[in-house]
């Protein structure tokens, strides 16, 4: 079931890259991102990824990003190690935080990307993010949720197509608000 602004966090515990469990209860008290993306491999996964860690230093200093991969970890590894994101990065091979979070797989979605993303493609494929090994579904769509400081989601988005991610301004503009809201900057 999809999950809506006003809802409960559900707690997510997975294999984060340096192989432990990273679990969510330990952001109590701070906003963030929980994103989830498709296999570790995917082009538009890869550019957004390049962009969060290049970009992350516009965030406010507590706010953060889940990122979450439909990869087994040893695949995970060998695509999201070289990005070095200062935020963590889990596996969820098993699909079951896609499944709790009503994430949504799409044929149409990944056709849609392929065909009005055709110059996001080419711009991560020429970065040299290229989908050699696809291990996860094809067919997973993107989606991001805005999480405050108790625990509750204010935003959910769910991706159309593939390439379609939560725009990063307003990403930062949430991160700015919440520190607003605490009394911070």
């Amino acid at each position: 079931m999809k999950r809506q602004p006003g809802d409960k966090l559900t707690h997510v515990v997975l294999p984060a890259l340096d192989g432990q469990l990273f679990d969510t209860r330990s952001l109590e008290g701070r906003p963030f991102m929980l994103s989830f993306f498709r296999f570790a491999s995917c082009p538009f996964c890869n550019l957004r990824m390049h962009e969060l860690v290049t970009r992350f230093n516009e965030f406010a200093d507590d706010f953060t990003i889940v990122a979450v991969f439909d990869s087994p970890l040893d695949n995970l590894q060998r695509h999201a190690n070289p990005h070095h994101a200062p935020f963590a990065v889990l596996a969820d091979e098993n699909n079951h935080f896609y499944q709790e979070y009503g994430i949504e797989y799409s044929l149409l979605g990944v056709v849609k990307g392929m065909l009005f993303r055709m110059p996001t493609m080419l711009r991560a494929m020429m970065r040299g993010y290229l989908p050699l090994r696809i291990k996860g579904r094809m067919t997973t769509m993107p989606a991001d949720f805005l999480i405050d400081r108790s625990g509750r989601i204010i935003m959910a988005y769910y991706g159309s197509d593939e390439g379609d991610h939560l725009p990063f301004e307003r990403v930062k503009s949430f991160s700015a608000s919440e520190t607003r809201a605490s009394g911070g900057g």
